[in-house]
């Protein structure tokens, strides 16, 4: 039994090239892990439930073999050795020889559970047993078998043959041993694979949840419209899709599936609830990509969005004066210098913001709100602020018309695109980096995964610039715990509440004035 992701790091040996490899489920994902099996040089059984399915999925997966042959990806030769070790199964009882089987059928518990006890009636009993599952427990899975040790989840991404990262997650019955030889043969096989113990929606879907739930939550305060949202995402944080562009890619019903899933699993937690405007793209049939119209509006010729709101020009300050020393946003000193503008330094430290001419205040976004204040304007975080093609800009009711447009003038004087959204705390790249970083913390500290492993599945599962530890790093101790904290008192439903975990690592380093 384990009892953190981490022991998966084990020595070990991967399946044997000679074994024979199994898959039951003969859908997209079965037979992209076929294909990664078959390229692999594992003998593969594929086996579907649907009579005739596993034969008509053999033969598209050849076809994927002949495109890589005319890509020049694949040897015509190996295509030809590939296509030998390939053999539809008609039933169950065709996979005795197997050394591994990995299933990949319908998200339904009873359905699984049912289909791997009748798999160890077959199946000699040093067989590993593997699930593809993306949402449901394997511990739960495993717990039907009579040797529940042997069960792990190998959740691969789609494609499979593409993506190279694999959760090898560990049930709370799988031995050590089985958990490894499934690490090491999906590192056998070319992926990348993370260790991860079973807890809801893994490493991926469980981490992944604020960078949709906080865009949509903009979205819903009226704090932008979804192009804008989308492009401060990717302009600005770096990120290569926006979140209402991905979710109309992924489907909205899938989406929001895994989002309530995880919800649901965790006890209602607030810091993962469901986004209602999502739900009501779910209810309208409005599913995305798939159904021509989700966030966006979809047809042959591709997608039709609005633009992002971007400003008209404005003239930049003649000066601006700094309090503080910005960290961690110094960078944009040296930028604003560059530009011609000339910076004074207050030794006075009222804080981290730059004073305007117009006597206004333009602060780092920082989980507090324009309105709390005479005049302040916040700009939003950015993942390279000098690479950075579009800022973020948040003014209140009471922040002058000249401070904004001088802060607005300070950034397109520095090559950016402004937008300016309504006054939410934390604004958009912030809040959601905030919250990343928190559940990161919180995972390493329950055993989930190690910091390695989160950023790895972070960067090589959703594509995120960076990964969450890799953020906390490059804007310091504390920068997250901060934003999440205000953001807490301004919203104390629980939502951007910071962990403990989150808590203990901000704090672990501080030196307090005065001694208690």
């Amino acid at each position: 039994m384990t009892d953190t992701g981490a022991t998966t790091r084990a020595a070990g040996t991967a399946v044997e090239r000679d074994r024979t490899v199994a898959v039951v489920g003969a859908g997209t994902m079965g037979q992209g892990i076929a294909q990664v099996a078959l390229v692999a040089g594992h003998p593969v059984r594929l086996y579907d439930a649907a009579p005739g399915r596993a034969g008509q999925a053999a033969e598209s997966l050849l076809g994927r073999l002949d495109r890589l042959v005319a890509k020049g990806r694949l040897a015509q030769e190996d295509r030809d050795a590939a296509a030998g070790r390939l053999h539809p199964a008609s039933g169950l009882d065709e996979l005795a020889d197997a050394a591994l089987v990995v299933e990949a059928i319908v998200e339904r518990l009873d359905v699984k559970q049912q289909l791997f006890t009748d798999l160890e009636k077959v199946v000699d009993d040093d067989c590993l047993l593997a699930t593809n599952t993306s949402s449901l427990s394997i511990t739960a899975i495993g717990g039907a078998l009579r040797l529940p040790g042997r069960f792990v989840g190998m959740h691969f991404f789609n494609p499979a043959p593409l993506l190279p990262l694999v959760e090898v997650v560990s049930g709370f019955a799988t031995d050590i041993a089985s958990a490894t030889r499934a690490y090491e043969t999906a590192r056998a096989w070319g992926k990348t694979p993370v260790a991860c113990a079973d807890t809801p929606g893994f490493i991926v879907n469980r981490l992944a949840r604020p960078f949709y739930a906080e865009a949509f939550a903009v979205y819903e305060e009226q704090g932008a419209d979804p192009a804008t949202i989308d492009a401060v995402l990717r302009e600005s944080g770096g990120f290569r899709m926006g979140a209402f562009e991905l979710t109309d890619l992924i489907g909205h019903d899938v989406n929001e599936a895994v989002t309530r899933s995880v919800w649901e699993a965790f006890f209602q937690d607030p810091r993962f609830r469901p986004s209602l405007a999502q739900r009501r793209l779910v209810e309208a049939g409005m599913l995305g990509r798939k159904t021509g119209r989700g966030w966006y509006t979809y047809d042959e010729q591709g997608a039709h969005r609005p633009e992002p709101h971007t400003a008209d020009p404005a003239e930049p300050p003649a000066y601006v004066v700094v309090e503080g020393d910005l960290a961690p946003f110094g960078e944009l000193l040296d930028m604003i210098r560059e530009a011609g503008i000339a910076l004074r330094e207050e030794e006075e430290d009222h804080g981290t913001r730059l004073e305007l001419p117009s006597g206004g205040q333009l602060a780092p976004a920082d989980g507090q709100t324009s309105v709390e204040f005479r005049d302040v304007v916040y700009f939003d975080l950015a993942l390279d602020y000098r690479k950075a093609t579009r800022i973020a800009l948040a003014a209140g009711p009471d922040t002058s018309p000249e401070t904004l447009d001088q802060a607005i003038g300070l950034f397109q004087a520095l090559g950016k695109k402004v937008s300016v959204i309504a006054d939410v705390p934390g604004m958009i790249v912030a809040r959601t980096v905030a919250r990343l970083i928190d559940l990161a913390y919180e995972a390493v500290a329950k055993g989930v995964a190690t910091e390695e492993d989160i950023d790895t599945a972070m960067r090589l599962g959703v594509n995120y610039p960076l990964g969450a530890i890799e953020w906390s790093s490059k804007l310091g101790r504390g920068w997250a715990y901060g934003v999440l904290e205000e953001m807490h008192e301004r919203d104390p439903s629980g939502r951007y509440a910071p962990s403990l975990a989150h808590y203990r690592h901000s704090y672990a380093d501080k030196q307090w004035e005065n001694e208690r």
